[in-house]
């Protein structure tokens, strides 16, 4: 039996949740983030705000849930949460239901100017990732003009912000045909010209030729699943995605490359880029949001950015990103 959570530990819940329901808040946020080991004993807890739905994740048992629930709801001045969802991220299947207020699971949310259908107690994930949403914005300031490839496009987030910063097209790949559905309707919601996105609902290994068809790409975006049964490991099968980049970049295209494992560092993935993709040169590592900080960087999620220069050393010394990796080929 894990023992209750104390009474001065819930002071960083108040401190964090009282800050962020000060003002009316309208965008999809993470509001605590306990797994970043920032707080000792709350590493098992995440908060996340959909409004008007507030979402708690549990990654380990706690016995003092109601103690929990009214620190958030004494946070609310301004009233803003009808429900609290509590989803127990740690038994099987990630089992969730409404705590408190009423049933509330599908929600149309905004992120600045764009929106997206996230649907809560259905599976997992909500369908919007929170911490990506620099990334987003990075995409959306620097798309204009540009052919974009979305690889493990999920609900197509990352495409809806390339079309709403200008592409010129976007092309999804994921081989989860409900997820590029549901990415479908996010640029629908987003007023988006569907003559300007293709879709391919296949494995991407399989569909490698029916890629080139759309390209050669400006932008080419590589966000996969740590681990997918069936589908993709990062460890075992990120060099042959890689392998692939040269015949589908434009010169200096921008590869944006990110890896979400808490066992392989960013050097596994830069090692990855040196080994099977030489002529593609680091630039940046690019931030999550602010609310994701993280006691242990590594751990969390890596974004990086390459650009596609064929004559490039990928080891040249200059480069402080190639310092000192380990080859983890």
């Amino acid at each position: 039996m894990p023992p209750p959570l104390q009474s001065d530990m819930y002071a960083h819940f108040r401190d964090a949740l009282t800050a962020f329901f000060a003002a009316t808040a309208t965008d999809a946020r993470r509001v605590f983030h306990g797994r970043g080991h920032l707080f000792p004993g709350l590493e098992h807890i995440c908060i996340d705000w959909y409004p008007p739905v507030v979402l708690i994740s549990l990654y380990g048992e706690i016995t003092s849930p109601d103690s929990l629930i009214e620190s958030i709801l004494s946070a609310d001045k301004l009233q803003q949460i009808d429900s609290i969802i509590l989803q127990k991220r740690f038994e099987h299947g990630a089992p969730a239901e409404t705590v408190w207020g009423e049933k509330i699971t599908d929600i149309l949310v905004s992120e600045g100017s764009l929106q997206f259908r996230v649907r809560l107690c259905k599976q997992q994930n909500s369908g919007l990732f929170l911490d990506m949403r620099p990334l987003r914005e990075w995409i959306q300031q620097n798309s204009r003009g540009k052919n974009v490839l979305n690889l493990f496009a999920y609900t197509c987030s990352l495409s809806v912000a390339a079309l709403a910063g200008g592409a010129r097209q976007v092309t999804n790949v994921d081989m989860s045909k409900t997820s590029i559905n549901w990415g479908l309707e996010n640029h629908k919601l987003n007023q988006q010209d569907p003559r300007q996105i293709k879709s391919i609902p296949h494995n991407i290994f399989r569909s490698w030729g029916r890629i080139k068809q759309f390209g050669r790409y400006d932008t080419i975006i590589i966000d996969p699943p740590t681990r997918q049964r069936g589908s993709f490991d990062a460890e075992k099968n990120y060099g042959a995605v890689l392998r692939k980049l040269g015949q589908l970049s434009k010169p200096g295209a921008n590869v944006i490359a990110t890896l979400n494992s808490p066992f392989l560092e960013g050097e596994f993935l830069l090692g990855k880029f040196e080994h099977h993709a030489p002529e593609f040169k680091a630039i940046e590592e690019m931030p999550v949001a602010p609310e994701f900080s993280d006691k242990f960087p590594e751990r969390a999620l890596k974004i990086f950015r390459f650009v596609y220069q064929a004559e490039f050393d990928a080891v040249e010394s200059k480069n402080p990103l190639y310092s000192g990796f380990n080859d983890g080929l």
